[in-house]
């Protein structure tokens, strides 16, 4: 049996089958649950307009009887069971409701925010009087047909010349968002005053149509990487108003791109007194480490196994991926996403799947499979020996850029009060497993996933009227960007850092 799902204030209506986990369905519609769906945080809270959800333990435990009875439930904590009527409180909670110090001052008109992934798209459209979220959109980014990861785009675009072509495919597409955000809450864009636009270096680059090929070599420097700005004609973005400011915001430097200066913003590590760090785990991961009077950041090509690409039978996550591994009684458990039949698996099920099989024995520390053969999940679900080292050349980058940044600044993995886990994949992913694999060295209570913390600094930036400000000088000038390769000691650490730990690291 199906249900209905209307989603407020977007009036967005969707239909799944009876016992769908309602986290699977707000996933797909760009909802973040910054506990990874666990039921801790009170992040993806919702209210229940009409309908029937029931309330388990752990809304009792972090829900009031009187937030209960008001309609009030953990979405990720539910299932559906009933034509339901859903407002999204995540969405149009003020700014200011984030932990995220910054000032807020209100203005006319709207604005929007766009976080430009290699592989997503998220755009919000927001009242700047309010700071209330009207509207929110999601797509991938269509430059994947040319390649999963960053180098991959480069390639095309200097060797095969296809920049051209990849510029005109994101514009386009960011327009269509913008198109679909604006028809969503019924306005025509005339009073939108402002976009702004964050992403890896790589699409910066790529959006602002700037040459790739100094990215293509060695010392893979930008020579252009500083605010840039537009006007919607430029775009062909007719629906916007000529008196309309787009800006992509400027990168820190090598690959680590304005989505990391948004994520700085979003988590204030650049006002922090004590050792913290912020580290996004995507297919070109980028790690910062610091505090208000030094930050060091540096990026490291991941590659996309943490979101499923390069892997046998990886995927996105989407109805059918297999998003969990545990080990029972020597044999272990998938969890698909839906709860459907296992079609493939993403990049959580995949760094659960390496943990659970070390556990138990199916996997060497080596990463060899101990058995002959693939490692079987759930049939048609298997791993391949090559699928099982693309983890470790993702998990083993990750984690030698992590020892190096905390050497060239004198420190240990002990000396980092607070880490945040930016990204859907850092939102998802088990800190156990991460710990068990190798991927998070840090003692698992002090790191936090923080979800789209590159959205949210879009968002913050958007209240930043003078264009010196937004071009952020001063902040830049207070990060150092360090090239990893440089390093003499990177190769080593890397193949170091390749091997599965011999047990959990887990304290």
């Amino acid at each position: 049996m199906e249900h209905t799902i209307v989603l407020k204030p977007m009036g967005t209506e969707m239909r799944a089958p009876a016992g769908t986990p309602l986290r699977d369905l707000l996933f797909e519609q760009g909802v973040e649950f910054p506990c990874g769906g666990r039921g801790r945080c009170r992040g993806c809270k919702v209210r229940v307009l009409s309908g029937s959800v029931r309330v388990n333990a752990a809304q009792r435990e972090h829900l009031s009887p009187k937030e209960i009875a008001d309609g009030w439930r953990l979405s990720c904590q539910c299932l559906v069971e009933d034509d339901l009527v859903i407002e999204l409180r995540q969405w149009d909670a003020a700014i200011l409701a984030n932990d995220a110090a910054f000032a807020f001052t209100p203005q006319e008109g709207y604005g929007i925010a766009v976080d430009l992934g290699t592989t997503t798209l998220v755009a919000q459209l927001l009242d700047l009087t309010t700071g209330h979220v009207l509207a929110v959109k999601t797509a991938l980014n269509p430059q994947a047909h040319h390649g999963a990861d960053v180098m991959s785009r480069i390639e095309y675009a200097v060797a095969e010349q296809g920049a051209p072509l990849l510029t005109e495919l994101i514009r386009h597409e960011i327009g269509r968002l913008i198109h679909r955000l604006l028809a969503t809450a019924s306005l025509d864009g005339s009073r939108v005053i402002r976009v702004v636009i964050v992403g890896n270096t790589i699409m910066h680059h790529l959006f602002c149509g700037i040459d790739l090929e100094p990215m293509s070599h060695v010392p893979f420097e930008p020579v252009e990487d500083g605010l840039k700005s537009f006007s919607p004609a430029e775009l062909n973005w007719t629906e916007l108003p000529e008196t309309t400011v787009v800006e992509f915001l400027p990168c820190l430097g090598g690959f680590v791109g304005s989505d990391i200066l948004a994520g700085i913003l979003a988590t204030g590590l650049h006002e922090s007194e004590e050792m913290v760090g912020l580290i996004d785990l995507g297919t070109n991961g980028e790690i910062v480490l610091g505090n208000r009077r030094r930050l060091l950041c540096a990026s490291t090509a991941a590659g996309p196994a943490f979101e499923g690409a390069r892997i046998t039978m990886g995927m996105r996550a989407a109805t059918g991926a297999i998003y969990k591994v545990s080990a029972q009684d020597h044999r272990l458990v998938c969890e698909t996403l839906g709860g459907a039949p296992p079609t493939g698996i993403c990049g959580s099920g995949l760094v659960d799947a390496a943990a659970a099989a070390l556990n138990i024995g199916l996997l060497r520390p080596t990463g060899r499979i101990a058995s002959r053969g693939d490692l079987v999940l759930q049939e048609p679900v298997h791993l391949t020996q090559t699928d099982i080292r693309q983890l470790q050349l993702a998990k083993g980058a990750i984690a030698a850029g992590v020892r190096i940044l905390l050497r060239r600044l004198d420190a240990t993995h002990e000396d980092i009060t607070t880490v945040y886990l930016a990204g859907a994949f850092g939102n998802y992913v088990s800190l156990i497993s991460a710990a068990r694999i190798g991927l998070l060295a840090f003692p698992i209570e002090r790191v936090h996933p923080v979800g789209n913390t590159a959205l949210l600094g879009a968002k913050i930036a958007l209240f930043h009227p003078d264009p010196e400000a937004r071009a952020y000088a001063d902040l830049r000038r207070r990060i150092e960007h360090f090239s990893l390769h440089t390093d003499p000691a990177f190769q080593d650490t890397y193949v170091e850092e390749m091997a599965f730990p011999e047990e959990s690291g887990v304290v």
